[in-house]
């Protein structure tokens, strides 16, 4: 392999960074090297497992554990930049000050740097001085792969043209989810009758799973013999949410599993009736893109970033307000109660899944490194 190298920068290479990348690899075809750079062994925020593949070389600049100032982090940054030669970098986490630096010195030293961008303008209340402050991070960058059509939007508010991005960037292997799951994709495998709700995010406030949780009671009100609510995830909230299941009267029918790797999340949605992912604020939503890839119908709130391209509702499923108890409610009655309906979205689901499958990312990397694949709207 002689070409420019492609290197892609995330905080740790889980899973889904490792499809991604994979996914490059393959649809590169060896012409030119893929490498993959991670800040730190662990995750800051997620407890899974750090992954390796065959089809790239990973470089990881810290231990866990170790703490690194800003001229140590930005350094090492630099070193393993000239290990993988000039070439075509991704990176993540454009706000970090050490990436703002490492951009520059990638221009200046005969490289291009992209953006993998997955914010909407409406994740959260904005101020002019914030986002023009933004947009001045973004000035190092060629180019951005973006998330969903409101990053692209968000982006061309902070001053990219059209022509410097693409879309892909938010992509999971449905191959490999179909593969860990063991299971049938819905409406096959596990009865319909037996099939319970699953939620899969950390128990953090952004997730809203305060509401989910009245809303289930409520659900479980108005039916005979509900089913139960699985949650999957860690965080600070868990002893506050399990007291409301308690307060509610629904503490019987709902399972705290904690934090379970990937192969496991896919195994519990696939046995699973529907997946439920309200939030508050949801830059994209990965989960959903596994869940469809099993063939679950999926109930999100309308700030769900994945909502844009993978969810039909009433068609694959509902789209609902955060803070709609009842709508949301009501989404559960639905599914849980009409096995003809439920089947008809379970295929639905997979059908429109392949807008979420890695074959995007790698058409998004190839549109912006120079590549022939065309970008997709």
């Amino acid at each position: 392999m002689t070409g420019r190298p492609l290197v892609f920068v995330w905080e740790n290479f889980g899973p889904y960074h490792v499809d991604r990348t994979e996914a490059v690899a393959r649809a590169n075809g060896g012409a030119r090297p893929v490498v993959g750079l991670e800040l730190r062994e662990r995750s800051v925020d997620y407890s899974w497992d750090s992954a390796s593949s065959a089809l790239f070389k990973k470089i990881t600049l810290s231990k866990a554990g170790e703490r690194l100032g800003l001229l140590s982090k930005l350094g090492r940054l630099m070193s393993a930049a000239r290990v993988a030669g000039r070439g075509d970098y991704f990176l993540c986490h454009y706000h970090y000050a050490e990436m703002f630096l490492f951009a520059i010195w990638l221009r200046l030293t005969g490289s291009r740097a992209f953006a993998m961008f997955e914010s909407k303008f409406d994740d959260r209340p904005r101020r002019l001085w914030q986002e023009v402050i933004k947009s001045w991070l973004f000035m190092p960058y060629n180019g951005a792969l973006y998330g969903s059509p409101r990053s692209r939007e968000y982006l061309r508010f902070l001053g990219f043209h059209d022509r410097r991005l693409a879309s892909g960037y938010d992509a999971v292997s449905v191959e490999r989810i179909r593969l860990s799951s063991g299971s049938e994709i819905a409406p096959g495998g596990v009865a319909f009758s037996e099939r319970d709700f699953v939620s899969v995010a950390r128990l953090v406030e952004k997730k809203n799973l305060r509401v989910l949780i009245h809303a289930y009671a409520q659900y479980a009100a108005a039916v005979v013999d509900p089913r139960g609510l699985k949650l999957l995830g860690d965080g600070p909230l868990e002893a506050e949410l399990k007291d409301l299941a308690v307060h509610l009267g629904v503490a019987d029918k709902v399972t705290f599993r904690g934090f379970v790797q990937t192969a496991e999340v896919a195994h519990v949605l696939s046995n699973s009736l529907a997946l439920l992912l309200p939030s508050i604020e949801e830059q994209f939503g990965l989960v959903v893109i596994e869940a469809m890839a099993l063939g679950l119908p999926v109930v999100v709130s309308d700030n769900v970033g994945a909502r844009d391209e993978l969810v039909r509702s009433q068609v694959n499923g509902f789209v609902v307000e955060p803070d709609n108890v009842e709508g949301l409610a009501r989404a559960m009655v639905a599914l849980s109660g009409d096995e003809g309906r439920w089947a008809g979205m379970c295929r639905n689901s997979t059908e429109l899944v392949s807008a979420g499958d890695v074959a995007r990312f790698a058409e998004g990397v190839a549109r912006l490194a120079g590549g022939a694949a065309p970008v997709r709207p």
